[in-house]
């Protein structure tokens, strides 16, 4: 069973129905502005992160679920959460990273918060890594607050390949 529910939310596998929803997600600018270069996507190259993120759970055990509601009958798309490998940053390899790109209409309610702690928990479960990580832009004042919230420390930071930025790196281990 790779789906795992919280107080609130069902982080479950991708079904053909969340494809439109995560296009709309990653068509959004403010969305997007701290991913990699801050580019929006569109829908192709969507649909193509989303084969991605299930052809990881086939080959690796565990990957990025889609994000709803537990509540909510229809399972609308919230957006992602869980566990990748940081392919985009090899001087940190070999690593697990926990991510989180969520709508922007579920901004401000911990839902970030609450489903990459049930995706660390779940990695630890499963002997996924001894150590999390999470990869995240200095001007990511939201995504730095989640990081605190899961106990994250500051990692020594890198410069992303692509953008030649520099990027914050945390982690937490098993025993933090």
């Amino acid at each position: 069973m790779t789906s795992r529910e919280t107080d609130r939310l069902l982080l479950r596998r991708w079904r053909p129905g969340d494809r439109e929803p995560f296009a709309a997600i990653n068509a959004d600018p403010e969305v997007m502005r701290f991913i990699g270069t801050g580019a929006v996507l569109g829908r192709g190259l969507s649909d193509d992160l989303v084969a991605r993120f299930e052809r990881e759970w086939e080959e690796r055990g565990f990957g990025l679920w889609a994000v709803s509601v537990r509540d909510d009958p229809e399972e609308r798309l919230l957006g992602f959460c869980g566990l990748t490998v940081p392919m985009f940053l090899p001087s940190v390899l070999p690593a697990v990273e926990v991510g989180w790109r969520l709508a922007r209409e579920a901004w401000g309610r911990g839902y970030a918060t609450e489903a990459a702690r049930a995706a660390v928990a779940f990695g630890f479960a499963e002997g996924v890594a001894e150590e999390i990580l999470a990869i995240v832009d200095p001007g990511n004042e939201r995504s730095l607050r989640v990081c605190a919230k899961l106990g994250m420390t500051a990692r020594p930071d890198r410069t992303h390949p692509a953008t030649r930025r520099r990027v914050r790196v945390l982690g937490v281990r098993v025993h933090s």
